[in-house]
């Protein structure tokens, strides 16, 4: 009788097959760790936008988790032309957060929802003609908006440290301490960690400022006792309404971001597998991320994107191997159909949130400088940026600079720096003479 060969066990630098354990393991939760504030925080953020407390802001927690969740499995596990294959983690992102502020400000969580279905729509028609419309965003165009929606999101920073705008702490000292003390210790793992550490800077910042704030009397613990052990969450909880103008805003937000993709999965191949993504894999990943927004939508998920800083752990680690990021999914989604840890979340206090973000919005900000200035950065591309920025910051902090407009340009234009810096970005990068190439 023929004897079966012996299973070999993978390395984490190959794709396929199950690595040892003992290795599987902490390089999974290594990425849970560099993702999971990137993934709760937006939800968070939203619900206070919005008006959302209790068990409702637990239950967009929890949906946060599972859509990250799911999300990254139909990366690696595609399903027709859906997904790239590739070892991404992709899930809720803070890209999207200003002009989803804007919307849950001035409308709510319902056209939100609806417009982040047409969004993911857009996003799934970009992944299929991608080669055509990827002109239109060099990183030039690509880098502004970035730029622009880090900018964007300081003030958010700046109000969640004072404690969050309506709390009856805010602006007080002892919000402040808490923030500065979480923003310190942040900082200090960033540039002096190692390892763990280092990657996990920001939720090790969380734990320090959470743990300062409890004996402060800043945390509230009676959510989590109310909150079940299991729950399944269902479609149509929240209600789902389309508003002309949110889908507007958020369509564009899609393109841009489905570009930014496009730079996370060409970072993962060239510095996990030294080549260049294929287009089939490009056109997988975007549609994957915007049918996972669709869908998402129906259970109250907010839109998704590949997450950058596990590209980074990615391109430093070179570890690519698939069951190293089921894990992390797995992991993601345990938690996601637990509502006590989803509840206990919520009771993060803003100022500790606050102070843990600040440093990832200025990396937005600094990703969205490197892509700018990652080509020739002369008079034209000065231009480009210099206007589009102006215009599109300008116009959204001046109050009432739109007034004489229907209402739909103020929430197009008006409510969030993300559309004008775009649309500004991508017209004069197609009319502004390109100079010529220098004779050798």
């Amino acid at each position: 009788m023929k004897q079966a060969a012996p299973f070999k066990r993978a390395t984490v630098f190959q794709y396929e097959g199950v690595p040892p354990l003992g290795q599987m393991v902490p390089l999974g939760l290594q990425h849970v760790v560099a993702a999971v504030v990137g993934i709760v925080t937006p939800a968070i953020m939203i619900a206070g936008s919005c008006g959302i407390t209790g068990a409702d802001q637990t239950l967009l927690i929890q949906v946060s988790l599972l859509i990250t969740a799911v999300a990254t499995l139909i990366q690696l596990f595609p399903i027709g032309p859906v997904g790239s294959r590739l070892p991404v983690i992709m899930g809720i992102s803070f890209a999207y957060v200003p002009t989803l502020q804007a919307i849950g400000e001035q409308f709510g969580l319902p056209e939100i929802l609806g417009a982040e279905i047409v969004g993911g729509i857009v996003a799934i028609l970009f992944g299929i003609f991608v080669k055509q419309i990827r002109v239109l965003f060099p990183p030039l165009v690509t880098g502004t908006v970035i730029f622009t929606i880090g900018l964007s999101l300081y003030p958010t920073a700046i109000k969640y440290m004072a404690g969050g705008v309506g709390k009856p702490d805010y602006a007080s000292p002892k919000s402040w301490l808490v923030a500065i003390i979480t923003f310190l210790v942040v900082l200090v793992l960033q540039n002096f960690g190692k390892g763990v550490l280092k990657l996990g800077a920001i939720l090790w910042g969380i734990v320090v400022g959470y743990l300062i704030s409890i004996p402060l009397g800043l945390v509230d613990f009676s959510s989590v006792g109310q909150a079940g052990l299991f729950q399944v969450p269902m479609p149509m909880h929240f209600e789902i309404s389309f508003e002309p103008s949110a889908i507007v805003s958020l369509a564009i937000v899609y393109m841009v971001n489905a570009v930014q993709t496009i730079g996370d999965l060409s970072s993962t191949t060239i510095g996990g597998m030294d080549r260049m993504p294929t287009d089939k894999e490009l056109q997988g990943g975007i549609i994957g991320q915007g049918l996972m927004s669709v869908v998402g939508a129906f259970f109250g998920g907010l839109p998704t994107a590949s997450y950058s800083q596990n590209v980074g752990i990615i391109t430093v680690n070179r570890v690519i191997n698939r069951a190293v990021f089921v894990f992390a999914a797995i992991v993601l989604a345990v938690a996601g159909f637990v509502p006590k840890i989803a509840s206990l979340l919520t009771t993060i206090p803003q100022s500790v949130i606050g102070g843990a973000t600040v440093s990832v919005f200025a990396m937005i900000t600094m990703t969205g400088v490197s892509m700018i200035t990652s080509e020739r950065f002369d008079m034209r591309a000065r231009t480009v940026v210099g206007l589009s920025v102006a215009l599109g910051v300008g116009i959204s902090q001046v109050s009432g600079c739109l007034a004489g407009f229907p209402d739909w340009v103020t929430m197009v234009f008006g409510s969030s720096p993300v559309v004008v810096t775009a649309i500004m970005a991508i017209f004069l990068n197609l009319i502004l003479p390109k100079p010529k190439p220098e004779s050798v």
